[in-house]
């Protein structure tokens, strides 16, 4: 059974014509939505393979809410508004009112009465970006930069466009492998669902009984578990190493920082078992000496800053598409097209 069939959203992501009009979760998308995200965001670098800066959002306001820390993530959304020529605001969560009892609720509506026209939203609660978009402020486009252990749909976009651009194959020709604590991965779980979604045939999901989600091997056909790591990383063309989190060291989950790398690192010996062209990506923070060696981190296959700036590329996309989606449902734009040609969605 493929992964998003085991939790389908309702379809509050999209508008009546079928276009996005928030950015929740994988789950529940098409392959052709994935797609057009992914060709939006390449159509955001030019011929020099730099990012561009277009008018698209000229006037719109975008408003990072981000009730959990996060430097990659918050920049990379700062970075895409701003190159998308938006207004940005980064909300100071600890100093707002929710800090003095007020609810988030009406945080968000003293917000969207500040002429917000999209809200980009971190929260370590599961579900809390699709709350917001159903039930307290559906007029604004709502994108979720990582919710709880249930999703970070850009970061999976992201790793789909690096996985693209730098492979130049299909992805139902890829073989790739997950590394780490999947349990409790937001990323891991958006990964495996966009590379079912467009097609993968090949996803070898490797860590620790201790670090597998309960059902995990009923996920699909396409999932293979593995505890052992030389066995899962054979032949493969991409390896997509996730961070341990210290909180889970000494506890019945994981021994330790050593005890991890022993089995589960990537090192040298490891990577030479994996195809020669094998690309090594990373979400990021990076704990060196754990998930990964720095000699792989820092060598010619490893893809982690290319991902850095293929994020600020998915992320201009996903805040543009969802945009325009909210405008074409309130019937103030027509078919949705040309988005990375100049066209503009400026300020009605």
């Amino acid at each position: 059974m493929h992964l998003a069939a085991l939790h389908t959203p309702s379809q509050i992501q999209l508008n009546q014509q079928g276009n996005l009009k928030h950015f929740l979760t994988i789950e529940g998308l098409s392959k052709e939505t994935l797609t057009k995200i992914l060709d939006t965001a390449n159509s955001f670098f030019n011929e020099q393979n730099q990012l561009i800066t277009t008018p698209l959002l000229e006037g719109r306001t975008v408003m990072n809410l981000f009730f959990e820390n996060s430097t990659r993530t918050r920049t990379t959304f700062e970075a895409a508004a701003k190159r998308l020529s938006a207004n940005v605001l980064n909300i100071d969560i600890a100093r707002s009112s929710t800090s003095k009892g007020e609810t988030l609720r009406d945080t968000l509506w003293n917000l969207e009465a500040m002429a917000a026209d999209i809200f980009v939203v971190r929260h370590s609660s599961s579900g809390a970006a699709h709350f917001i978009a159903q039930t307290v402020s559906p007029q604004v486009a709502i994108i979720n930069a990582g919710d709880g252990r249930h999703a970070h749909p850009t970061q999976a976009m992201l790793d789909m466009l690096t996985i693209r651009r730098e492979t130049k194959k299909p992805f139902e020709a890829l073989s790739v492998a997950i590394i780490g604590d999947i349990k409790h991965s937001r990323v891991a779980r958006s990964d495996v669902v966009a590379l079912q979604t467009l097609g993968c045939k090949d996803i070898r999901v490797i860590a620790p009984n201790t670090l597998l989600p309960y059902g995990f091997d009923e996920y699909g056909e396409e999932i293979r578990l593995f505890n052992n790591m030389e066995d899962g990383i054979k032949d493969c063309d991409v390896i997509i190493t996730l961070r341990i989190q210290n909180a889970r060291i000494d506890s019945p989950a994981l021994a330790s920082h050593a005890e991890f790398y022993k089995m589960y690192g990537l090192n040298k010996e490891r990577l030479a078992m994996a195809k020669p062209d094998c690309i090594v990506m990373h979400p990021g923070p990076m704990n060196r000496g754990v998930e990964i060696d720095s000699s792989i981190a820092d060598g010619p296959q490893a893809v982690i800053l290319h991902q850095v700036t293929n994020g600020i590329a998915v992320r201009m996309a996903v805040l543009a598409l969802s945009m325009q989606g909210q405008l074409q449902e309130k019937g103030l734009i027509e078919a949705i097209a040309g988005l990375g040609e100049g066209k503009s969605i400026s300020k009605i």
